[in-house]
């Protein structure tokens, strides 16, 4: 089973996504909480495998909540909930570590599948998404060339074959894509992605991509 906690201060919000989530028969809701402080306490108590974040709550905001429970011990992946796609706040709970973001009015099906994939370490946003996404958030250092250079000396310690790795996954192409793309077996992809995670400190692939897109990689 997957632990679930839900985190919204909309108590009807939290019932929904509870009636959800139970009905796949492998998810299991632990806990709710209805701000993001409480769900700190909540997540630290209860060690959820994810964690059902709404962007705005009172006491603590989704962001800030984010970004206490990832750089934690063992921390849960993160799934940010929002009603708009261009929110400057996920894109800050993105950069912290969340896995990626689901509106509000996601389908059940498609709910259900991306808590699946978070809680197997994946990123919950589609290629489309995450490009529009991250290009969103990094386009404010497009013509800064300092922020340039900084980001492109980040990644001095990458191999040339990481390099291509950390490029495929700026263009948000999955690990079999880029084994057929790369003439590569997908364990030797998923070596190469552990190695980015170590070397650039990322949690997760939205945090590989905006390294790319920061380096002006992909554009």
């Amino acid at each position: 089973m997957v632990s679930v906690l839900l985190a919204d201060d909309e108590a009807l919000v939290r019932v929904g996504l509870r009636m959800i989530l139970e009905t796949s028969g492998d998810l299991e809701v632990v806990g709710e909480a209805e701000d993001g402080r409480t769900a700190i306490e909540a997540a630290r108590r209860l060690r959820p495998d994810v964690v059902l974040m709404d962007i705005r709550m009172p006491r603590m905001d989704g962001v800030a909540a984010t970004a206490e429970l990832r750089a934690g011990d063992h921390p849960p992946a993160v799934i940010v909930l929002t009603t708009f796609t261009a929110d400057d706040h996920v894109f800050q709970a993105l950069e912290a570590g969340a896995s990626g973001f689901l509106l509000k009015d996601t389908p059940p099906l498609d709910l259900i599948r991306a808590v699946r994939l978070a809680a197997s370490g994946g990123s919950v946003l589609s290629p489309a998404v995450t490009r529009q996404v991250i290009a969103h958030f990094t386009a404010f250092a497009a013509g800064d060339r300092a922020r340039r250079r900084e980001a492109l000396s980040r990644l001095d310690p990458l191999t040339a074959r990481e390099r291509q790795v950390l490029v495929e996954i700026g263009q948000g192409r999955s690990n079999a894509e880029i084994a057929a793309r790369l003439h590569m077996s997908e364990a030797t992809v998923k070596s190469h992605i552990t190695r980015l995670f170590e070397k650039l400190s990322a949690t997760n692939r939205v945090q590989l991509a905006m390294a790319a897109f920061r380096a002006g990689l992909v554009g």
